[in-house]
């Protein structure tokens, strides 16, 4: 299919007022469309499921699956191509909202140093007035934007429209292995890679390294924690830590995974569920799927031993494995005609300081206005 005819199919779904999530994998060139047949809202029951799921920062609210069995797939190979920025208004932030999230943190900061918390993630919805509201043509810039991202627009009529450019990995299975990412601590990018880093940084992200690591240990074997590196992502450095592990086939339960990690400290807090009501009670504002997860769930997928198409032993060696691709829902947005909301936040520990916190939310909504 070409990639003009992909685009058209998009279109017309969303024209014709029909669910479809579209994407890209990370460092991948091919893009992926799930167009569900009709409108029905399929929910989440235990994570056996199989097709697109999409989950809210809430644990205790219904995730919303576009299933396999009743979408269409198509597929195509995306190039980079020209700029089809759409322009916005150049919102001045209000005052106030500077003052409410510099409150929010010190707040944030005032419970951690009583002991209640070890970190909790505060964040805040910024909007932004569109002149174009067509989320095809950001999708586009996305895509040519952030290539090694997760990059996606989820629409559906009876919950709303999404897109963005994640670099957060939740959960990937394939066969018996098991792969998940500590992600946290952020500067600005400045062209060097070798950076310093604050101890506000390196403890923020510790305390999501140990907490993935505490939570999977009893359901998995040959636990691996990777060197800590730094990478980029947009006009960002984050620190990320990678973490493999292997189970026996059969015996994972996915659902009690997810439950046990999501959402992890790298969005939410610790201890959790404190920081889950502090969240809740101090915000002001329901993040719905802002920091939940979305992505792939129990895909069965064909793998050959001999990577070679032309080798006639590739069939005879060939064999299915389910796999899941699972991101968190980072440097998104959601579009209520021709307002787009921007989701932004950042880890807060008892080293943190309120006005840095508040212009890395600054920078943070940059990487996302940058593709407008």
């Amino acid at each position: 299919m070409t990639l003009d005819d992909f685009f058209n199919h998009i279109q017309q779904y969303y024209s014709d007022d029909l669910p479809f999530v579209v994407y890209r994998k990370p460092n991948k060139s091919e893009l992926v469309a799930l167009c569900q047949k009709d409108s029905t809202l399929y929910q989440i029951l235990d994570f056996t499921e199989s097709g697109f799921v999409f989950s809210p920062f809430d644990s205790n609210e219904k995730s919303i699956l576009i299933p396999y069995s009743e979408a269409d797939i198509f597929k195509s190979e995306v190039a980079v191509s020209n700029d089809t920025r759409t322009t916005y208004s150049a919102n001045h932030i209000p005052e106030n909202c500077k003052d409410e999230h510099i409150g929010l943190v010190r707040k944030a900061i005032d419970t951690i140093m009583i002991g209640e918390l070890q970190k909790v993630v505060v964040s805040r919805a910024e909007p932004i007035t569109l002149s174009d509201e067509n989320p095809i043509a950001i999708f586009k810039n996305l895509l040519n934007k952030y290539e090694s991202a997760f990059v996606y627009c989820w629409y559906h009529p009876k919950i709303g429209l999404w897109l963005g450019a994640t670099p957060e990995t939740f959960i990937q299975i394939e066969g018996n292995k098991l792969s998940t990412m500590a992600l946290a601590g952020t500067q600005k990018f400045n062209g060097e890679l070798e950076v310093n880093w604050q101890n506000k940084e390196i403890k923020e992200q510790q305390i999501v390294t140990d907490f993935i690591v505490e939570s999977l240990k009893s359901s998995v074997e040959k636990l691996k924690v990777f060197k800590t590196e730094t990478i980029k992502a947009g006009n960002l450095l984050h620190l990320k830590t990678e973490i493999t592990a292997n189970f026996t086939l059969g015996s994972l339960n996915l659902k009690q995974i997810i439950q046990n990690l999501h959402p992890t400290p790298a969005v939410c807090g610790l201890p959790k569920e404190t920081a889950k009501k502090f969240i809740f009670a101090n915000e002001n504002y329901n993040r719905s799927y802002y920091t939940g997860f979305l992505g792939e769930l129990n895909l069965k997928e064909k793998k050959s031993r001999n990577t070679n198409r032309n080798n006639v032993e590739n069939d005879a060696y060939s064999s299915i494995k389910t796999t899941s691709n699972l991101f968190v829902n980072l440097r998104c947005m959601q579009l209520k005609g021709a307002t787009a909301i921007i989701y932004v936040g950042g880890g807060i520990t008892e080293d943190s300081n309120p006005e840095k916190e508040w212009e890395e939310t600054v920078s943070k909504s940059e990487v996302i206005k940058s593709i407008l």
